[in-house]
């Protein structure tokens, strides 16, 4: 494989993302989502991110997305505030080849950054080993299963709860 980029994403990565998306809502089970969003509702949430400051990062291999990941609010409660939710999406041809830890290292290095002090992992399906894999690999802990939550090709999905702790974590109080 050529050299891997992993850079901010930018509104001309869009198509890119909707489409990784899209086969991930049509074919997986990572997300819960039944409809793939369309460019037009992609865009939305990517400057709802964009705006809110939180990171928002590609996979690239020249020039071509392969995967991104993001953080956004875990909670729309202020209490919340230090605390953010991670996502990950690759193309599948992708899979199992380390692209999807770096992306996570680099999230995590990105929120450090930010101030923020725990980062949580809702992981679709606990099938998903690959996911929680990385997710270990990155440090998470697993914190729970709720299961049978979520009902998608059929059958009843289980969501796994992971979290890590971010720069200090919860040692010392945060800068407000």
């Amino acid at each position: 494989m050529s050299t891997l980029e992993i850079r901010p994403a930018t509104a001309a990565d869009l198509p890119a993302i909707t489409e990784i998306y899209e086969h991930a809502v049509r074919y997986g089970t990572a997300t819960f989502e039944l409809i793939p969003p369309d460019l037009a509702e992609m865009t939305r949430r990517f400057r709802v991110l964009a705006d809110g400051g939180f990171p928002y990062l590609v996979a690239a291999v020249e020039g071509a997305v392969i995967g991104y990941a993001y953080a956004g609010p875990y909670r729309p409660r202020p209490a919340y505030r230090f605390t953010v939710e991670n996502s990950v999406y690759l193309k599948p041809a992708t899979h199992r080849r380390g692209i999807g830890l770096q992306l996570m290292q680099r999230l995590i290095t990105e929120c450090e950054a930010r101030g923020y002090r725990q980062m949580i992992a809702v992981i679709g399906d606990s099938a998903n080993a690959g996911s929680i894999g990385v997710h270990t690999k990155c440090g998470f802990q697993m914190i729970g299963t709720h299961p049978s939550v979520g009902f998608k090709f059929g059958r009843w999905l289980d969501t796994v709860m992971m979290q890590r702790a971010l720069g200090e974590g919860a040692t010392t109080l945060p800068r407000e």
